[in-house]
């Protein structure tokens, strides 16, 4: 890109980013500065308004970016993604979404300390989902630094870099100063911008080929070099037994791990009841069903138009396939059609970077304040809480900014498809036996989530992702011997394995009266918060 093509992108990131701050500023001036605020915002959004706002979290830079990017590389076998982050809301919706909101405030661990000891089990599930938050928000910060090193061309490992560092300290300010409020109305502004983008998008894929998607797809693999097989199964999890299984655990990651994303279950305390909390879902869905539906179009439409050599010479993990798909479309790198509809894709991708990191972030300093520095201190003030929350977003930024630079050159989707291992393996399983098991204790809660996490993160290191490849974090090192890439097939069951085992030689018995209080609770909504 050139400089004159430059302008405009970085125009549109400039007005972005300053409509962000203003809301920011304006939310940071009227809040009464409580937990409940903080945290949750008051719980005064609607479902549609919070539908909006969990499609704008959930809709990532990995939906955006790298979805779109691994079908135009691998056809077929990208489209898992996409089906496997719609189906997991129902998961979300028929299990979790309801439950949670009745049973919790503001966390995850409110969920499960409600009939457990709280101190064990707070500082287990926050720690988990620390963990969890930072897998995710490294995902948005490559995202972000792929995007703008496309953008500016030759300086692209320096862009990729600073870009990095500046996405870091704009989800800090959001966090720090608007709270939950201002997230909420970010990540809506930023939802309607996604799908907006995604529909104009996918309207001018399909009249390129005259609405003949049969077309689109022959095209996409002609150009694929891979033929036929570009739309068969097998390109990318085919072939031997380790391919076949990492097929498998990556579905049950994503199927399973939207329902413990610690962002995701924090939306829910936004609304002020259950039922509102079910129509939030629903909302979402229908959102999100519709956009992933389109990402399957502009991913082949990618492979189609732009070509798989050119999105992998890009990026070599598919990160641009869509900013070049929106280049193409508007007539090329020379034309003010080609720079403007490039222009305003970037500035949307970013926009959508921001807005699911701020929700992370977020959601990553509740559980430090919340569960990790209350649970220390036993008996912390909410005002403390919150600003320990502040502080708290601040080093998370950190972490997540250092860990971004060394993955940079990783598919977005493949590292959200991590983050997702890591909260099935640990968070989904406690808080199913929470809310489902009658017998359930606070050994068996804690050994769940360490049994699930550490499991979970040591095989990550141990996988062909950190060292014993070309494409891995450390390419000159090799201590793989875990075969691979997502290691949610083996840690998933661990989670569900060590909470039975916990629980079954715990000497203390489960509390009958606060599990039937809390399953009152959880189904009726009497005495929810």
């Amino acid at each position: 890109m050139t400089g004159e093509h430059q302008t405009p992108a970085l125009v549109l990131f400039g007005v972005f980013v300053a409509v962000t701050l203003a809301i920011t500023t304006y939310v940071s001036r009227n809040r009464r500065g409580s937990a409940e605020e903080f945290y949750a915002g008051g719980r005064l959004f609607s479902p549609m308004e919070n539908g909006f706002a969990i499609a704008g979290d959930y809709m990532s830079a990995a939906s955006f970016l790298g979805i779109s990017g691994l079908i135009a590389l691998y056809g077929y076998d990208g489209l898992l993604y996409s089906v496997g982050f719609l189906v997991a809301w129902l998961v979300v919706l028929f299990l979790v979404a309801e439950l949670v909101r009745n049973c919790g405030r503001f966390t995850l661990a409110d969920v499960v300390a409600a009939r457990m000891r709280e101190r064990p089990v707070r500082i287990a599930a926050g720690t988990s989902s620390v963990t969890v938050s930072v897998l995710y928000l490294v995902a948005q910060m490559v995202g972000a630094g792929s995007l703008v090193a496309l953008l500016l061309g030759e300086t692209g490992e320096a862009a990729q870099a600073w870009t990095v560092v500046g996405v870091g300290l704009l989800m800090v300010v959001y966090v720090s100063l608007g709270g939950m409020r201002a997230t909420t109305w970010i990540q809506i502004v930023k939802a309607v911008l996604l799908m907006g983008g995604a529909v104009a998008l996918t309207v001018l894929v399909l009249m390129r080929f005259q609405g003949d998607f049969n077309h689109l797809l022959r095209t996409a693999a002609d150009r694929s070099g891979h033929g036929s097989a570009f739309l068969a199964p097998g390109l990318k999890y085919g072939g031997d037994w380790t391919a076949r299984l990492d097929f498998i655990s990556l579905g049950l990651a994503l199927v399973l791990g939207t329902a413990g994303l610690p962002h995701i279950l924090s939306r829910f305390y936004t609304v002020p009841t259950a039922r509102a909390a079910r129509r939030s879902v629903v909302w979402s869905i229908g959102l999100i069903g519709g956009f992933y539906l389109m990402t399957i179009v502009l991913g082949f439409g990618a492979a189609a138009i732009v070509g798989a050599d050119a999105v992998r010479g890009s990026n070599a993990a598919g990160n641009t396939a869509v900013p070049l798909l929106a280049l193409d479309l508007g007539g090329g790198a020379d034309s003010t059609g080609g720079t403007v509809l490039f222009a305003v894709v970037a500035a949307i991708a970013f926009a959508t970077i921001l807005a699911v990191v701020a929700g992370i972030t977020l959601a990553s300093s509740a559980s430090v304040a919340h569960d990790l520095y209350a649970s220390l201190r036993r008996r912390a003030e909410p005002r403390s809480e919150v600003a320990v929350a502040r502080v708290a977003a601040v080093g998370i930024g950190v972490v997540a900014i250092g860990l971004g630079l060394l993955a940079k050159d990783l598919n977005v989707a493949f590292l959200v498809g991590l983050a997702f291992a890591v909260a099935a393996s640990a968070n989904l399983p406690v808080l199913l036996y929470s809310l489902f098991w009658r017998r359930f204790t606070t050994r068996g809660a804690v050994w769940s989530v360490y049994g699930g996490l550490l499991p979970a993160l040591v095989l990550v290191v141990l996988s062909p992702v950190v060292s014993g490849s070309p494409d891995a974090l450390f390419p000159g090192a090799d201590f793989q011997y875990f075969p691979l890439d997502n290691p949610g097939l083996v840690s998933i069951p661990l989670g569900f394995l060590a909470g039975w085992l916990g629980t079954v030689t715990s000497a203390d018995r489960a509390d009958e009266g606060k599990h039937a209080e809390t399953e009152v609770r959880s189904l009726t909504g009497a005495g929810a918060v």
